[in-house]
């Protein structure tokens, strides 16, 4: 006969928080070197949190985002990071306290950056008739959706699919600026040599959160999370990470 501590081991193991995720490439947030282990800014923030609830993180390997986004909804994936909390998603997902926040800029190459720097809203960059260079998929905040058909009609915008794209693409002088998330676009113009200055002009500054899946996690799961979320942040932890990449 189990003694009552086995028992309750057996549904400590039961009820474990084990969650899956796949990898993808999104520098400085998630990414993987060639021949290296993952790294970046939300792959060290997730691996301090999960710790912190005493869940297991089963990694599987990098996937496109429409496919990962697709196998989450399908239950085949149990989280997905950096996620915007929106009310479509939480029909198949629950949402974590946010554990960090991402800010999307409008940067210049530095050379000619001063041209542009009395540019303080997209309104007033529209008024001047700028190009803008911009992601083809994504939400960029009110401001900008409201922008781009005007943008678009007048021959003033261009899409790019990723930043190393996007920064060729302004260092060619095919526009003006470029917008997109501060962090990435700063990563990704170290990596190419591209020298690029912020504008005054912050047109998203949000939170994110982990995404749970609801089918198959628990409320149980996410409380555990939050938990380590408010615990980290006391302590000073996530803060520590995030500073380290230049994120407040």
């Amino acid at each position: 006969m189990l003694s009552a501590i086995a028992l309750l081991g057996l549904a400590a193991q039961a009820t474990a928080c084990e969650l899956s995720m796949a990898l993808e490439q999104w520098p400085p947030y998630l990414y993987s070197p060639p021949n290296a282990a993952p790294t970046g800014l939300d792959w060290e923030l997730a691996q301090a949190i999960l710790k912190e609830a005493g869940c297991k993180l089963k990694v599987q390997a990098e996937l496109p985002t429409s496919r990962r986004q697709r196998l989450f909804e399908q239950g085949q994936l149990d989280l997905i990071l950096s996620a915007s909390n929106t009310p479509e998603r939480r029909r198949y997902a629950r949402f974590s306290i946010a554990y960090r926040h991402e800010t999307v800029g409008v940067f210049a190459r530095s050379s000619v950056q001063r041209h542009y720097q009395h540019l303080s809203s997209l309104d007033a960059l529209v008024q001047d008739n700028v190009a803008l260079l911009a992601p083809k998929v994504g939400w960029y905040g009110k401001a900008y959706a409201r922008a781009q058909p005007t943008l678009t009609a007048a021959g003033k915008l261009s899409t790019f699919n990723n930043f190393a794209q996007g920064l060729r693409m302004l260092d060619a002088g095919r526009a003006d600026l470029i917008l997109g998330d501060t962090l990435a676009l700063r990563h990704e113009a170290r990596t190419q040599g591209i020298a690029i200055s912020a504008l005054p002009l912050v047109v998203l500054r949000a939170p994110v959160h982990f995404m749970l899946n609801k089918a198959s996690t628990s409320q149980a799961d996410l409380d555990h999370i939050n938990a380590a979320i408010t615990r980290l942040e006391q302590q000073g932890v996530l803060g520590a990470i995030r500073s380290r990449y230049g994120e407040p």
